[in-house]
């Protein structure tokens, strides 16, 4: 009998430090890191920096539902990001690395749009909520070096982490 495995897109910032939050799951089959939500079909890299694209940098997760739901997957996504900032992701500036949910289903939707009410009711933050909730649309994987570069650049990947202040903003709001 075949797995039958969803897809669960996100932006929130980087998608190099998007990736390790969710690989080390049980029930997630693959993190790509991509491309999503603009006007520029097959971008690159370059083309998607200069923000002029539209894109978002993105991860697009394949799970298996049987073992890691769409729910336990949005509580990972917010940990992640600061959800209050429409600039983009704590040293990475530009709408490129805007946060949002990308649905691939109404129920996703739906339970994206949940979940966003309940972190608002939180009162965990004094600022709004800016991560957007938006139908999922054509997913560019990027180029190969990206992929896992947790893993690959490992170095690399701590130092760049380290400066943006992804993990001091983390453990100040979530932890």
């Amino acid at each position: 009998m075949s797995k039958q495995f969803e897809k669960a897109t996100f932006a929130g910032g980087c998608f190099w430090c998007m990736v390790k939050p969710f690989d080390q799951w049980e029930g997630v089959h693959r993190v790509v890191s991509g491309y999503t939500g603009g006007h520029v079909a097959n971008p690159t890299y370059a083309e998607v920096k200069t923000g002029s694209t539209g894109h978002y940098e993105a991860v697009e997760i394949t799970y298996d539902p049987t073992i890691i739901t769409y729910d336990q997957i949005l509580s990972l996504y917010w940990p992640q990001i600061d959800p209050t900032d429409p600039d983009g992701q704590f040293h990475d500036r530009g709408s490129q690395y805007r946060t949002a949910i990308f649905y691939h289903s109404q129920e996703q939707k739906v339970k994206s749009e949940n979940s966003l009410r309940t972190l608002e009711q939180s009162g965990k933050f004094h600022k709004p909520i800016v991560t957007e909730i938006l139908p999922a649309s054509t997913f560019y994987p990027a180029e190969e070096y990206h992929q896992n570069f947790y893993k690959k650049n490992e170095q690399e990947y701590q130092e760049d982490r380290e400066k943006s202040g992804r993990d001091g903003f983390i453990h100040q709001h979530w932890k």
